[in-house]
This record gives structure tokens, C-alpha cells and sequence, in this order.
């Protein structure tokens, strides 16, 4: 049990889950040309969105090694804390954001909740309005690619909380 401390009071936190398998360690071909699909679909994107679209869509892929790393990385950028603590209510907190993010924050939902087995025309259609076509397909990118990092770190239950900044770039 990992133990933290502070002036005022001791808490117990509990035991940090061990991954299943470090898959890197395994399958590291796969490993590095995740990395360099990674680093090939964020040219052309300004960082703090590209970061916030991975937060984004790692809270809902339920990714907890996404979300601290993504959330590090966003603040290292020099991202609000305000504005990602609002993310995951992005649209009750629409205020937070630029229209240009909001509709990329939305394209984002869109791909990564499948449910419907298509992405919107109004939804496509707003992003297409707010980034140009190679800007859009960097956009796309990105979502596909954060989509892959974090079936990874679902499934083999990779832990938060030890990343440091820009440590995987």
C-alpha cells in the first residue's frame, strides 16, 4: 500500500495495480512504429489541441495512463489546469474553448464512440469548417492513433503515474 503524507494528515492510498504484460517488451517493432505513427500524425498541430484531444479521448477509453501522461504533457505545454479539469465536461464547459477545439473535441467523440458505427455529417461537417483538409487529416490522425495507444493501456492495465514530461517523444 503506497503511503502519502503531507503537514496536515496520512492517508492510505490503495496498491497500484501491476500491468498484465509490458507489451513493448514484447512486441517492440509494434512498439516503435506506434511511436513513430504518433510522432508523424501530431506534425502540423498545435500541441495544447493536440493534447487535449488525447485527454479527451482517453477519458472515455477509460485510459488512465493516457489521461496523467496526455495531462502532463497538456500543462508542460503550458495548457490551463482549468481547462483540463473541464474536459471531461467540455460541453457543459464550453466557455473553456474555442470554437475551433469544440469542434474538435466533438469530431474526437465522434471517432471514439463508434455506438452508431458512423461519425456524423454535422459533426464532420463543423471540423471541416474549422481546420483545413491537411490540418483535418493530422486531426484524424491523431484520434486514430490515441485510439490505439489506449487499447494498449486498457488491456494490459498500464499504470498511472510515473510519467514525466515529454519522456516518450
Amino acid at each position: 500500500m503506497t503511503t502519502f503524507t503531507d503537514d496536515t494528515a496520512k492517508a492510505e492510498y490503495a496498491p497500484e495495480t501491476t500491468p498484465r504484460l509490458h507489451w513493448a517488451q514484447h512486441a517492440p517493432e509494434v512498439y516503435k512504429a506506434m511511436i513513430r505513427l504518433d510522432a508523424a500524425a501530431r506534425q502540423g498541430l498545435d500541441p495544447k489541441l493536440y493534447e487535449l484531444v488525447k485527454i479527451r479521448a482517453s477519458q472515455l477509453n477509460h485510459c488512465a495512463l493516457c489521461i496523467d501522461m496526455h495531462s502532463r504533457d497538456a500543462l508542460a505545454a503550458g495548457e490551463s489546469v482549468e481547462r483540463i479539469v473541464q474536459l471531461s465536461a467540455w460541453e457543459e464547459s464550453r466557455h473553456f474553448y474555442t470554437e475551433k477545439e469544440l469542434a474538435a473535441l466533438a469530431l474526437t467523440e465522434a471517432v471514439t464512440v463508434l455506438t452508431d458505427g458512423f461519425v456524423p455529417d454535422e459533426v464532420y461537417d463543423r471540423a471541416a469548417a474549422h481546420f483545413e483538409e491537411a490540418e483535418l487529416a493530422q486531426l484524424l490522425s491523431v484520434i486514430a492513433v490515441i485510439n490505439a495507444w489506449n487499447r494498449f493501456g486498457v488491456t494490459f492495465r498500464m499504470t498511472p503515474g510515473h510519467y514525466r514530461p515529454g519522456q516518450h517523444k
